[in-house]
């Protein structure tokens, strides 16, 4: 009979080769992982993120410009039942600053991130979308400002917007319920994510790593439709407990299954674009580095104004300053090139993106 370390040995190797698995076997693999499993399928995923992007990680500039959210999950710092949150929402022209400066810096792709902030209407973000690639027309940004209408998000795409992410936390419906109020649905939000693919965004999803109730046929299910949805990223990371949260006493995801599930989704998308996220960083100092040789390629380094960073806190002790922070970008290109990678700041986009732009310039020779 074949032992339970041979078995996921062989899904591995399986799942490098075929980029797919069912249900069950996803089941098997992530219930049984042992050390040496968490350094093949990273081993693996290094090979294949090599051969898709080369020894290149892209660098983001992220700027987080509204705390205020209307909804109020229960795993989330800035939900609106935390009445200790400090909020803080950046204007237009304060953002426009923070691109100003991640411009000077190098920076070609910015990410703008806020909770659902209803004072942000979908035609104030429109209209901060134009103002922003007016300004900088080679640089690619990413929306990361959670459900809205099919309506809001062409608006927005119209608008310039390149990208959009939206993880999906879980692919169990009820799973989802446990983690998220009444007045939100696991229904509406694969719905956001198939309206952004159908307009023409590069979409990402993602989920947590370790969050309440969770067991390895969510994870499974979080695989499975991964593999079948395709997204352009997927952003995952470990759970960390915000103590003013319903699940102030959980414990966090831990870093070892963290490192192995990033390996895992490289292994299934080989194009994938894969952070190696804050999160990551936060519960083990070595964090990002440690994504990066597990198959990440994306850093998001904070452009946020200093003074607001440690507010938007999602979860607790989140790291805002030194390697996470943009001003230390020529820090953190060093590390990555003592990694044996290659830090890039240009636009970053999905391999089938830049595939499509050489065939039409090829066709226009």
């Amino acid at each position: 009979m074949t032992s339970g370390r041979d078995q996921t040995t062989k899904l591995i190797y399986k799942l490098s080769e075929n980029h797919r698995l069912d249900l069950e076997e996803y089941v098997r693999l992530v219930s049984s992982v042992l050390p040496e499993h968490v350094e093949l399928a990273s081993s693996l995923a290094v090979q294949a993120r090599d051969k898709s992007y080369g020894d290149k990680v892209f660098l983001r500039g992220l700027i987080e410009f509204t705390n205020y959210c209307k909804n109020n999950c229960l795993y989330c710092g800035i939900r609106s039942g935390n009445k200790e949150a400090q909020r803080y929402r950046l204007n237009e022209q304060e953002v426009l600053g923070c691109c100003s400066k991640g411009y000077g810096l190098g920076f070609r792709s910015f990410v703008l991130q806020g909770g659902e902030d209803v004072e942000y209407t979908p035609d104030r973000i429109a209209r901060l979308v134009e103002l922003i690639k007016k300004e900088y027309p080679d640089c690619a940004l990413t929306l990361s400002v959670g459900e809205h209408s099919y309506a809001a998000y062409k608006d927005w795409f119209d608008a310039g917007a390149d990208r959009y992410l939206l993880r999906h936390e879980t692919a169990d419906s009820v799973h989802y319920e446990s983690l998220h109020p009444a007045s939100m649905s696991y229904g509406n939000r694969m719905h956001c994510l198939h309206d952004l693919k159908a307009i023409g965004y590069q979409v990402g999803c993602g989920f947590m790593v370790g969050s309440p109730g969770q067991r390895p046929e969510h994870i499974a299910k979080d695989l499975l439709f991964m593999q079948e949805f395709k997204p352009h990223m997927v952003g995952i990371g470990p759970f960390i407990p915000h103590k003013n949260t319903p699940f102030a006493t959980f414990p966090a995801g831990t870093l070892e299954q963290t490192l192995f599930l990033l390996s895992v989704v490289r292994l299934m998308l080989p194009d994938v674009l894969l952070p190696a996220t804050t999160a990551l960083g936060t519960i083990c100092s070595d964090g990002r580095n440690l994504g990066i040789l597990s198959g990440a390629n994306v850093c998001m380094p904070n452009l946020s104004p200093f003074a607001v960073r440690q507010k938007y806190e999602l979860y607790d002790n989140k790291v805002f300053a030194g390697d996470e922070a943009a001003e230390s970008v020529a820090r953190l290109v060093e590390q990555i090139e003592d990694l044996g990678c290659h830090a890039q700041m240009s636009r970053g986009d999905h391999v089938s993106i830049d595939l499509q732009k050489n065939t039409k310039e090829e066709f226009y020779v």
